[in-house]
């Protein structure tokens, strides 16, 4: 069913509003120091919560285009909170940090992966003509649940604790789901499916390989230093506050995906995948090398451009270089490029600043990521050139 121009406009903005909320996963740093101590748990345990989370999301963005078609949009949104919204309960009420396991990355995580990956498709098939302009703004929207969640948890925990924390997540969460549920229902809308009965597209390995080692080392260079943000701007003697680092990377991830996303639309392709992993190179280089006090947001803030830049970039471009039907399998197993950099990237930051008592180690080896990525897609367009030419 094609979607008149309105409703088109009205699955955007359901899907930017679960995006949103779904977004606040990305501030689970928060929950760190609460958790610990509630459980009498190492840091390292209680980081598990957030690397099983970002796993299972990457699971479900994977899996997820097998069902995205069997329900009416409007059931399968609000199935979605309603999965979310119960393992926020559960990780509220857990006896123990193995619960919480089960809840926050479990279900809660598994039901994230569903609800992005859902809108971020959805409002692109919704939207023909505009696909990269729709994810770019599901991704920006994504984006801002990080940014403004924090404040909000802080709150809630300073009030209450994690479970009130958790709670006042389930209370977001339903009236989210009824409300994009009745945008939904409102535009008519249902995701269409490829044909089972039609032989799916086939991606010659080399090109899903570069694909894949394209997204992954150019997030990885954004995840090694987001998740470090607020370390490197302590490191680097930045004289205001250090959880300024994080906020700043926020919002020019949100300016970047729309940025991307408007610009993914154009004819040409592969220049947003070339010039921002190059940008991010040149940032995360310029901040091991000259970052001091004076440059360290500047830079921070342009590395978060980048990397808002590059996850709105690739599912646009995978939905133009295919087809719209097939684009949902095939970016989900792209997307595991950005799982894999989720869990690793900040790791092996926080590994070699133990091991080198400073981050710049860290940062030149970002800057070499982002431009593994560069490599990739520039081997890409040689091989797509060659492929049009015979």
């Amino acid at each position: 069913m094609r979607l008149d121009p309105r409703q088109g406009l009205i699955v955007l903005c359901a899907a930017s509003l679960l995006a949103a909320v779904l977004g606040s996963v990305h501030a689970f740093s928060v929950f760190l120091t609460p958790l610990e101590a509630r459980f009498e748990a190492s840091r390292g345990l209680v980081s598990l919560t957030y690397s099983m989370a970002l796993v299972m999301l990457t699971l479900a963005v994977l899996w997820g285009h097998r069902i995205y078609a069997r329900w009416p949009a409007w059931q399968f949104v609000l199935a979605i909170c309603l999965l979310a919204a119960l393992g926020a309960i559960v990780a509220g009420f857990a006896p123990s940090l193995p619960i919480v396991w089960l809840g926050y990355s479990v279900l809660f995580g598994c039901a994230n992966g569903l609800g992005y990956g859902f809108g971020l498709q959805f409002a692109a098939q919704a939207n023909p003509g505009r696909e990269g302009l729709a994810m770019g703004i599901v991704t920006a929207a994504y984006a801002s649940g990080a940014a403004l969640s924090p404040a909000l948890f802080d709150i809630a925990l300073t009030a209450g604790g994690f479970q009130t924390a958790m709670l006042g997540l389930v209370v977001v969460l339903l009236a989210v789901g009824g409300v994009c549920a009745c945008l939904m229902r409102a535009a008519q809308a249902r995701f269409v499916a490829r044909d089972t009965k039609a032989p799916p597209l086939q991606v010659p390995i080399r090109t899903f390989v570069l694909l894949w080692l394209g997204y992954g080392a150019g997030v990885a260079a954004g995840l090694m230093t987001i998740g470090h943000a607020a370390g490197i701007a302590t490191a680097l003697r930045f004289e205001g506050a250090a959880w300024l680092a994080p906020v700043v990377i926020a919002i020019s991830n949100f300016t970047g995906s729309l940025v991307a996303g408007r610009l993914a639309d154009r004819p040409s392709q592969y220049g947003l995948l070339i010039g921002l992993p190059l940008l991010s190179a040149l940032s995360v280089i310029s901040l091991a090398g000259f970052g001091g006090p004076g440059l360290v947001m500047i830079l921070l803030g342009v590395i978060g451009f980048a990397y808002g830049g590059i996850i709105a970039a690739y599912p646009a471009t995978i939905a133009k270089m295919f087809n719209m039907l097939d684009a949902p399998r095939i970016y989900g197993r792209v997307f595991t490029a950005w799982g894999s950099a989720g869990v690793l990237g900040p790791l092996i930051a926080g590994s070699l600043f133990d091991w080198t008592g400073s981050y710049q180690m860290a940062l030149f080896v970002a800057g070499a990521l982002a431009m593994v990525s560069v490599l990739a897609v520039a081997a890409l367009m040689r091989r797509e050139a060659a492929c049009q030419g015979g």
